[in-house]
């Protein structure tokens, strides 16, 4: 066995109890939670969450969900979120009693789901058969994204991961590797990303707008660097000694820089660079720099 199966656990109880509840056939394959990341605050804060949702959905249906595992495995839940939710009509009985029924039932309704959420099946984070084994991990992924389509003012906890665990039986014994898998938007990620594809749509798609987005700037610059008694008209040429750049920041952040600690007047590509860096030097230190920059 891989030794590193062992340490994701807390107890060796925890093993045990594990490969007593979770059956793995030759050369399957399983992710699941590790049981240390399921006391996440924010992943219990999730869970309730959804749990409110679901149950003021579905209020008048006398419908009360308790446990997102097990109240959502068989496809009941599911299926009344759907009809109430998108007024959808699906062609499957209300109550599955057999496993056969319910496998039925949940590939009708995950397939619902996929096509009104316009999903290809690359991109399905779940299954019949992890839904069907009320795997937590594959629930809340199914939820979210059913609450992002149908509710999206429903205010989920950003940012919720959980350490998991990718088990796999193979003729050698179990093989495992271990992951952070995010649950709901890693706002941080997708808000930098955001920034970034503005400017690369800009420069790849909307050069005509360069020289308006050029005078914003120099009207920015001037506003402050106009308070010295100076004045930018070529971003490219006058910010490449990085003269500019260190007395725009020290207007901005209110302090003043040594003269002895630039040059004011810089005569080689060194001396420029030694400017440059120190205003990157600045700007990190600062906390207003968060990539990296290539001075040169």
């Amino acid at each position: 066995m891989d030794p590193d199966f062992l340490n994701v656990f807390t107890q060796p109880a925890a093993v045990n109890q594990f490969l007593a509840e979770n059956v793995i056939a030759q050369g399957e394959k399983r992710k699941l939670i590790k049981p240390t990341s399921r006391n996440n605050p924010k992943l219990e804060e999730l869970k309730l969450l959804l749990i409110d949702w679901i149950n003021k959905t579905l209020k008048e249906e006398h419908i009360v969900v308790k446990s997102l595992e097990e109240d959502v495995y068989d496809g009941l839940v599911l299926h009344h979120l759907l009809e109430n939710l998108g007024s959808l009509k699906l062609d499957v009985d209300k109550i599955a009693l057999t496993e056969k029924k319910q496998q039925h039932k949940l590939s009708v309704i995950l397939e619902a789901v996929a096509k009104c959420l316009q999903l290809e099946e690359s991109q399905l984070k779940w299954s019949v058969e992890s839904i069907l084994s009320k795997d937590l991990l594959s629930t809340l992924h199914l939820l979210v994204a059913i609450a992002k389509h149908f509710a999206p003012n429903l205010a989920m906890p950003p940012n919720v991961q959980v350490e998991t665990i990718t088990i796999e039986n193979t003729s050698r014994g179990l093989k495992t590797a271990t992951a952070v898998e995010y649950i709901t938007e890693n706002k941080e990620n997708s808000e930098a990303q955001s920034k970034d594809d503005a400017f690369d749509e800009l420069f790849s798609r909307a050069p005509d707008k360069l020289d308006a987005v050029k005078k914003v700037f120099l009207q920015f610059v001037n506003q402050h660097i106009g308070k010295l008694g100076l004045s930018v008209k070529d971003i490219e040429s006058q910010f490449a000694d990085g003269v500019i750049l260190l007395l725009l920041i020290g207007q901005l952040e209110g302090y003043f820089l040594n003269l002895r600690d630039f040059f004011l007047t810089p005569a080689s590509t060194t001396e420029m660079l030694h400017n440059v860096n120190l205003a990157l030097d600045l700007l990190t230190d600062g906390g207003l720099l968060n990539f990296s920059v290539n001075s040169e």
